[in-house]
């Protein structure tokens, strides 16, 4: 077993740190370890031009126009059993770097629509997608924070987990930790993260689970969450209404106090289970959320050719110029 750690931090900073102290702990259980600072690897921006949905839908491989580091990064993941992710809390949320990652995992990497790329390869009689891809993945993610601004982390660590479809085990932040090093329970609970992480990878191995078919595996170690699925805690309510949804994974409902504590509770009219197929880590929710991306791809691919957009597309580009980059006219 692999458990592969991956700190966006300052160099040997806490970050680095911590995910070294869950890395020894998975080492102890029985694991294989290593550890990646991700500032050392060139990672750029995702561009949104939609190269990798694209080549994705039309058969043509697992495409990116960005020459860098981040496919040899997203192999590294593949090729682990468990993935950790210890991350600095800069304004609330997931750091910059993080974001970067999460928008590069994006649709060229969402399992559903890597499922379609596979179909369409051998139906073409060439090789399929190496089948590691859709092996089902442990992760958790862990937030440090200089100060007490740190609840929106939680949403956006979660959501690198989403695209791949893989199983979060733990979610925690860590708030007032610029000594996180000197605090003994918090030490204790990166250990704890570890050692989890090894059991769930453990039990994917034992039991093989593969992404498809795997809805009902449940790994979660952290606490229990307001959204029954996902076990996310943020929503976005719409206003006037008590109809929510969760900003995670997607699942719809109404919240309520249940048993003392805020709950997303799910629309009875929608069915049993409400709106859950529809969630963005399930094969159900990945397959209508590809058929929306094919949908509008075509039909953008289209407006390109017609008068009236190219029309407008032109005056408005007219409307004023960019202002250069300072530095690139040096």
């Amino acid at each position: 077993m692999k458990i592969l750690g991956l700190s966006c931090g300052t160099k040997n900073g806490n970050n680095d740190t911590m995910c070294r102290v869950a890395l020894e702990a998975a080492r102890d259980a029985g694991a294989e370890i290593e550890f990646i600072h991700v500032f050392d690897w060139d990672i750029r921006y995702c561009t949104g031009c939609v190269a990798c949905s694209k080549g994705l839908v039309m058969g043509k491989g697992m495409i990116c126009t960005q020459r860098d580091d981040y496919a040899a990064l997203y192999q590294k993941m593949v090729e682990a059993d468990g993935v950790l992710v210890v991350d600095p809390i800069y304004e609330s949320g997931a750091s910059g770097l993080f974001h970067v990652l999460t928008d590069r995992m994006g649709p060229g990497h969402d399992t559903g629509m890597l499922l379609m790329l596979d179909g369409k390869l051998k139906e073409q009689g060439k090789e399929g997608l190496n089948p590691r891809i859709f092996q089902q993945k442990a992760i958790s993610f862990v937030g440090i924070g200089g100060s007490d601004w740190a609840v929106r982390v939680e949403a956006d660590h979660a959501m690198l987990a989403m695209s791949p479809g893989w199983k979060v085990v733990d979610n925690d932040f860590f708030s007032w930790c610029k000594d996180v090093i000197m605090q003994d329970d918090k030490i204790e609970r990166m250990k704890e993260i570890g050692r989890n992480l090894v059991e769930a990878a453990q039990y994917i191995i034992d039991n093989h689970v593969m992404i498809p078919g795997s809805e009902d595996v449940d790994l979660w170690k952290g606490k229990k969450g307001g959204c029954p699925h996902c076990h996310g805690n943020a929503f976005y309510i719409f206003p006037g209404t008590n109809h929510a949804v969760c900003e995670l994974c997607g699942l719809e409902g109404h919240l309520e106090l249940v048993d003392g504590a805020m709950a997303l509770v799910g629309d009875p009219s929608l069915g049993e289970n409400g709106q859950e197929w529809h969630c963005h880590d399930l094969i159900s929710g990945k397959a209508a959320h590809g058929k929306d991306i094919f949908q509008n791809e075509g039909r953008l691919m289209d407006l390109f050719k017609d008068e009236e957009f190219k029309r407008r597309k032109k005056y408005y580009t007219d409307v004023v110029a960019p202002t250069p980059s300072p530095s690139k006219q040096k």
